[in-house]
Order: C-alpha cells, then sequence, then structure tokens
C-alpha cells in the first residue's frame, strides 16, 4: 500500500512538472503553475504519505513564494465560517468529554444496549446519529462512544479477535460519520463546502432545508443499512451476564447545564431560516460561554489538549484551494475538458444525478472526502449549464458523493475511530465496499425520487 501511495505521488509530480513546463492550450504561466501546485497539494493529501496539514502548508508556501496569489487571497479562508465551525466542534466535544456527559450517555443507555447483539449494533447507531445533531465534531462523537462501546464488547463477552467486538468497533465509527453527512455543521467535508460556497459562489445554506433533502436517505435509510450489514458481516451473541454500567464522573448539575446549553444550541441551529445568523457564529457563541473557566465546562488545560490546530490547517488550506482554484480560471478551463465526457445533458435528470454524485465520489478516491468540496465547488457553475439542475442542486450533489466511502482511507476519523477502538480496518473495507453497491442500485435512485418530490431538480 505504502509502494502505491509513493507510486501516486510520483506520478503526481511528474505531471505537475508536464503541466508547469508544457503549459496546456488554453492556460496561461500563472494558471498551469497554480494547476501543478494544486496536483502535488491533492496528492499529497490523497496519498497520506505526511500529514494532510503538510501539503496545506505547501499549498500556502508555493502559492505566496510562487507570486501565484496574494496572501490576503491564500489566508483568507481562516476568516471563513468553515473554520470556526471546527473550532466549535472541538471546544463542544472537550465539553462533553470533560464533563462526563458522554459517560453519563453511555451509562443511561446501557440498559437497553445490552438485551441482544442486533439491539447493541443498532443502539449504538441510535446513540451515534443522535450525537451528530448536538456535537459537531466526528471525533468527537467516537472520542465519547469508543470507550464506552469497548467497555459494554467487553462485558458482553465479546472479547478481542471476535466478530462482535469488531462489529462494535465498526458502527461506532459509520455511526458517528456516516449520518452526520446530511447534518451541516457536523462533518468537515460538509463545513468545507459551506465554507467554499460562500466564499466562491455567495451562496448561503440553511441548516434546515439540508436536513430535509439529505437526512431522509443519507441519515436514516442508510443507517439501517450499515446496521444491517454489520449484523450480516460480523454476526455474534452476546454472553448472557450482566454488563458493567460506565460510570460517569462529574458534576451532574454541571451535566444538566452543559445539555440544556447544547439544547439550545441545536434550536438556534435548527431554526436558523427564522433567525439568520449563520451556524459558525451561534457556535462560537456556544464556545464562548463554554471556554469561561469560572464555569468549568472547558478549563484552560482541556482547551489546550483539545483544539487540533493541524486539523485547522487542513481545513483552511482546503477553503483556499477551491478559492484559487475559483480565482485563477482554472475551474472553467478544467471543467470545458473533463465534463465533456460525462453523460450530463440538459433534460435527463436521473443520469444528470448519477453522474454528478459519483463524480464526488470518484473524487474523493483521489482527494480524501474533505477535498471533494475544494475542487468541484469552484466547477459548479459549469456543471449547473450543463446539466441544467440549479447551482444549489449541482452543490446539494456534493453531499452524496463525498458520503460515499470506497475505501476506509478516504474518511480520516473512521481511522481514528477504529484505531481508538484497537481494531484493524481492513473489516471495515468489507463493510463499505458492499455500502457502495447498495449505495449504487439502491440508495442513488432512492433519492433521486425523494429529491424529485421535494422539487429540488
Amino acid at each position: 500500500m505504502k509502494h502505491a501511495k509513493e507510486l501516486i505521488f510520483a506520478l503526481a509530480i511528474g505531471l505537475a512538472v508536464w503541466v508547469v513546463i508544457g503549459q496546456p492550450a488554453g492556460t496561461s504561466a500563472v494558471q498551469a503553475q497554480t494547476f501543478g501546485v494544486m496536483l502535488i497539494t491533492l496528492a499529497i493529501w490523497g496519498t497520506g504519505l505526511v500529514p494532510g496539514y503538510v501539503g496545506s502548508t505547501f499549498l500556502f508556501a508555493a502559492l505566496i513564494l510562487g507570486g501565484l496569489a496574494t496572501p490576503q487571497e491564500v489566508f483568507a479562508s481562516f476568516s471563513s465560517t468553515a473554520v470556526w465551525l471546527v473550532v466549535a466542534g472541538f471546544v463542544i466535544g472537550a465539553a462533553i468529554t470533560h464533563s462526563g456527559l458522554g459517560a453519563r450517555i453511555g451509562a443511561l443507555a446501557q440498559p437497553h444496549l445490552s438485551r441482544n447483539y442486533a439491539a447493541l449494533i443498532a443502539g449504538l447507531m441510535l446513540l451515534g446519529m443522535a450525537l451528530g445533531f448536538v456535537m459537531p465534531s466526528s471525533l468527537g462523537r467516537a472520542a465519547v462512544l469508543v470507550p464506552v462501546g469497548m467497555a459494554l464488547a467487553d462485558a458482553l463477552g465479546l472479547s478481542r479477535g471476535t466478530k462482535g467486538r469488531t462489529g462494535v468497533a465498526i458502527i461506532i465509527a459509520l455511526g458517528t460519520n456516516m449520518p452526520s453527512f446530511a447534518i451541516l455543521p457536523s462533518n468537515i467535508p460538509n463545513i468545507i463546502l459551506s465554507g467554499v460556497a460562500e466564499q466562491s459562489l455567495g451562496l448561503h445554506f440553511s441548516y434546515s432545508d439540508y436536513l430535509l433533502l439529505h437526512y431522509p436517505v443519507l441519515g436514516l435509510v442508510k443507517s439501517a443499512v450499515i446496521v444491517g450489514l454489520v449484523l450480516v458481516l460480523f454476526p455474534a451473541r452476546l454472553r448472557d451476564t450482566a454488563a458493567q454500567t460506565p460510570q460517569s464522573s462529574g458534576s451532574g448539575r454541571r451535566q444538566g447545564a452543559l445539555m440544556a446549553i447544547l439544547l439550545v444550541t441545536l434550536g438556534l441551529w435548527a431554526t436558523d431560516q427564522l433567525h439568520g445568523i449563520n451556524a459558525a457564529w451561534i457556535g462560537l457563541g456556544t464556545s464562548l460561554v463554554l471556554m469561561v473557566p469560572q464555569l468549568g465546562f472547558v478549563p484552560p488545560p482541556v482547551f489546550k489538549s483539545s483544539v487540533d490546530f493541524s486539523m485547522l490547517l487542513f481545513v483552511a488550506g482546503a477553503l483556499t484551494l477551491g478559492t484559487v482554484v475559483s480565482a485563477s480560471g482554472l475551474g472553467t478551463i478544467i471543467a470545458r475538458e473533463a465534463f465533456a465526457v460525462l453523460p450530463m445533458e440538459t433534460g435527463h435528470d436521473f443520469m444528470n444525478f448519477i453522474s454528478l454524485s459519483l463524480l464526488g465520489t470518484g473524487t474523493s478516491v483521489f482527494t480524501t472526502m474533505p477535498g471533494v468540496p475544494a475542487v468541484l465547488t469552484p466547477l459548479a457553475p459549469e456543471l449547473a449549464t450543463k446539466t441544467g439542475f440549479s447551482l444549489n442542486a449541482v452543490l446539494m450533489t456534493q453531499v452524496i458523493g463525498f458520503s460515499t466511502v470506497v475505501f476506509p482511507y478516504q474518511v480520516g476519523p473512521l481511522i481514528v475511530a477504529m484505531g481508538l477502538a484497537g481494531e484493524s480496518t481492513r473489516p471495515l473495507l468489507k463493510v463499505t465496499l458492499a455500502l457502495f453497491v447498495i449505495t449504487l442500485l439502491v440508495l442513488l435512485p432512492l433519492d433521486f425520487v425523494w429529491w424529485k418530490l421535494l422539487g429540488a431538480i
């Protein structure tokens, strides 16, 4: 695998050099150089030979030192709502973990989860789905549920090396990540899509409209399919003994106060059409309350250890890439060359819908999921013209694309969650490949019907 990644990276560098030197017809010298920088950046992100923040730093340095963009253009991403949604996610996740609220949730759910293996798997999926609404961080949700889920697995006789324990790890990894693709502020690709659309196209997404469009199929139906796949591929029986209840530490009064704050935050997110406040600024306000030391939700040492600056650099880099692709005119050039071969034509709605969705899936194989909106969003106007879809509809097909996982490496939180559980990612590949086939044959057509009913296309 490492040798394959090295080969891909070498090919990307070779292609980048050829583009810069050869300067393809129709491109200026600056566009060719920018395209070369983009290829190398995507290769760094896609292969994972070095951390993603290294790719972002390379992008920043190459653009500025090469005179391809101004510092104002390169670093405008740090003022984006996307970056502040990520910060809010770190802070809220830290508050839930530090206060013991996550462990208390597990303790309350334990009697229901330990009835049988199917109840355990379905219950953990429901917990992951529920946390997606109040905790806008896939890594945070995994950090809360993995310890609880694996402790339950041990107590219920699912020892290390058994299919049942692997099934528990997989359902937590997928449950804390996959349904949240359908919740606007709950996943990094969603946030990047929102940020790039705002910066490049001046569009703002509504929390409630986004939820209605995506959650019925990508949230509810897809989650049910995942539960079924885990039960079929990793069958197990629970030991017929009472499980040890996970112990919650921390003040019950503080946990209650935190839950009230989270419910208010969720209410404000869900009613953004009424008050018009962006989800990022709502999250920022919540973070401000949680960070006040005297309240004790996120003390200074906890804050310092919870905010992942490397992730902020990665998100900012993805936003910068999208902005530069759009501003340099590369988006139009790439669209004209690449989309000419895609089966898209005005009036053929179903084929257009499938093509746009799979375009996002195919792109994510090379860029990983967070890179999809950075690459495709600036090309949305060209795609809208080619398909006859509205600009918003074209952008929303990206969600279907980057939520359709083929290989686990495409989604970093999946790898992290399996690592926290002490399990290999190889068994997870069985589920993602099976889920991809079911998505292609069943979920994509079902989603098309749902969009038609809503009048989205």
